[in-house]
C-alpha cells in the first residue's frame, strides 16, 4: 500500500503534517476530513534507496526490548493503540525504526489490526513477536502479552551474549597468532635469515625448516591467500546447502568442547520460547512449529517437527521428546510431569531458568578447558619459531667459547 505525505491546518490555523498508508490521495483527504483538518494538499511519498547489509534489520535487540517495555506501559496507562504508536514512533532516534512504526501506526489506522500491521515488518517483528501479540489482542492482555516478550527477549539476549563471549576469546587468540606467525615468516624470518648467510655455517634442523618455510610463503603468498579465499568461499557455499548445513549442526552438537554448551543453549531457547508462547494462550501445534523455525540448528528443528507430528497424532509431548538426544532426561521428565499437572508453561519457565544457568557454567568450564590448549599452542608455534631461529647464534656463541 502506497505511503502520502500530507500537510493541513486545524480549525486554529495550525499547520500539521505527517505521513498516511492508503489505498489512494482521496483515501487521505477522506480521512483528514474526518478530523476536522482544512488546505489539505496530499504527495505521494518518493521513493526511498538504502544501502543495508544482507540479513541486517536496523533495529537492534535492545531498541526492541526497550520499545516493547514502553508499549506495555502505555497501553497499561489506557492509552490508544494508534496514539502510543504515534508517540513511540515520533520519540525514537532510529530513523529506521521510526519509520517502521510509522507504518505499523498507518496499518492500525486503516482498519488493520496490531498484529497484522506488525507482520509486514518480518525482519523487526518475526514470527514469535507477531503470535504473542495476536493472542494478546485476542484475548486482552496485550499489556501482560508485551511484558512477556520484552522479559523473553531480554533472557534471549542474555543468552546470545553468553555464546558469543565464550567465542570471541578463542577467534580473537586463533587470528592474532596467525597474524603474529605470517609477520614473523614474511618480514622477520627473512632478516635472521641474511644474516645467517653471512655466517656461512650450516644451520640446525629446526632452523633450517623455519627459513624454508618463509622462503615458501614469501614465494607463494598469492596463491595461498587465494587458496584460502577458495576454501572460505567453499565452505560458506557448502555451510548454505541443506545438506552442508545440518552435517555441520550435526557435528556441531557432537564436539567435544563446543558440543555440550550448544546442546544446553538449544534446550534452554526451546523451554523458554515454547513457554512463554503456551503462557500466552498460543496453540501447542502453532507454538512448536515457530519454535522449530526459530531453534537455530537444523537437528534440533527436524527434532521438533516429528515432536509436533506426534501429538497431532494424540501423543504426550514427552514420549517423542525422549526418542530425541538433544533433550536430557530430566527436561524430559520435567515435562512430563508439568503436562499431568497441566502446568506445562510454569515447568518450561522453570526448566530455561535452569539451563541459563547451565550455559553459564558451561561457558565457565569451556574457556577453563580452552586457555590451556590456546596458551600451549601458542608456546608450541611461536616460541618454537623464536628458539628455532635463535639456535645457530647458540651454536656460534659455544663454538667460540
Amino acid at each position: 500500500m502506497p505511503v502520502y505525505l500530507w500537510k493541513a491546518k486545524t480549525r486554529t490555523g495550525e499547520l500539521l503534517q505527517g505521513e498516511m498508508q492508503a489505498i489512494t490521495p482521496e483515501a487521505v483527504q477522506q480521512r483528514l476530513r474526518a478530523q476536522y483538518l482544512q488546505g489539505i494538499k496530499v504527495k505521494k511519498k518518493p521513493m526511498e534507496i538504502k544501502f543495508q547489509m544482507p540479513g541486517a534489520t536496523g533495529v537492534s535487540t535492545k531498541e526492541l526490548v526497550v520499545f516493547t517495555r514502553q508499549f506495555a506501559t502505555m497501553i497499561d496507562a489506557g492509552l490508544p493503540l494508534v496514539q502510543c504508536l504515534e508517540i513511540l514512533s515520533s520519540q525514537n532516534d532510529n530513523p529506521t525504526f521510526r519509520k517502521v512504526l510509522s507504518e505499523v501506526k498507518a496499518g492500525v489506522e486503516t482498519g488493520g489490526t496490531l498484529a497484522e500491521s506488525l507482520n509486514r515488518h518480518p525482519k523487526v517483528f518475526d514470527r514469535l513477536f507477531v503470535n504473542l501479540v495476536a493472542a494478546g489482542e485476542a484475548g486482552g492482555v496485550l499489556d501482560t502479552i508485551l511484558n512477556r516478550l520484552a522479559v523473553y527477549i531480554e533472557k534471549n539476549m542474555k543468552l546470545v551474549k553468553q555464546v558469543k563471549s565464550a567465542l570471541v576469546y578463542p577467534i580473537l587468540v586463533t587470528g592474532v597468532s596467525a597474524l603474529v606467525t605470517v609477520v614473523l615468516l614474511v618480514w622477520v624470518i627473512p632478516v635472521f635469515q641474511k644474516m645467517f648467510a653471512d655466517f656461512g655455517s650450516e644451520l640446525p634442523g629446526p632452523t633450517q625448516l623455519v627459513v624454508d618455510m618463509s622462503e615458501f610463503m614469501r614465494a607463494y603468498i598469492g596463491w595461498i591467500l587465494l587458496a584460502l579465499g577458495a576454501f572460505a568461499a567453499g565452505f560458506v557455499a557448502f555451510r548454505r546447502s541443506k545438506f552442508g548445513h545440518e552435517m555441520l549442526d550435526r557435528a556441531l552438537l557432537k564436539a567435544p568442547v563446543f558440543g555440550p554448551l550448544v546442546q544446553k543453549v538449544a534446550v534452554a531457547k526451546f523451554a523458554r520460547t515454547l513457554g512463554t508462547m503456551l503462557s500466552s494462550g498460543v496453540p501447542i501445534l502453532e507454538a512448536l512449529e515457530i519454535v522449530a523455525s526459530s531453534a537455530g540448528n537444523v537437528v534440533v528443528e527436524k527434532g521438533l517437527r516429528i515432536v509436533k507430528a506426534k501429538i497431532s497424532e494424540g501423543k504426550t509431548m514427552a514420549q517423542p521428546l525422549s526418542e530425541l538426544p538433544v533433550f536430557p532426561p530430566m527436561v524430559v521428565q520435567m515435562i512430563s510431569v508439568g503436562e499431568s499437572a497441566g502446568a506445562m508453561d510454569t515447568m518450561l519457565n522453570k526448566i530455561a531458568d535452569f539451563y541459563d544457568d547451565e550455559v553459564d557454567a558451561a561457558v565457565g568450564t569451556m574457556m577453563a578447558m580452552l586457555e590451556p590448549l590456546i596458551m600451549s599452542f601458542l608456546s608450541v608455534v611461536l616460541g618454537g619459531m623464536v628458539i628455532a631461529m635463535y639456535l645457530p647464534v647458540f651454536s656460534m656463541a659455544g663454538s667460540i667459547k
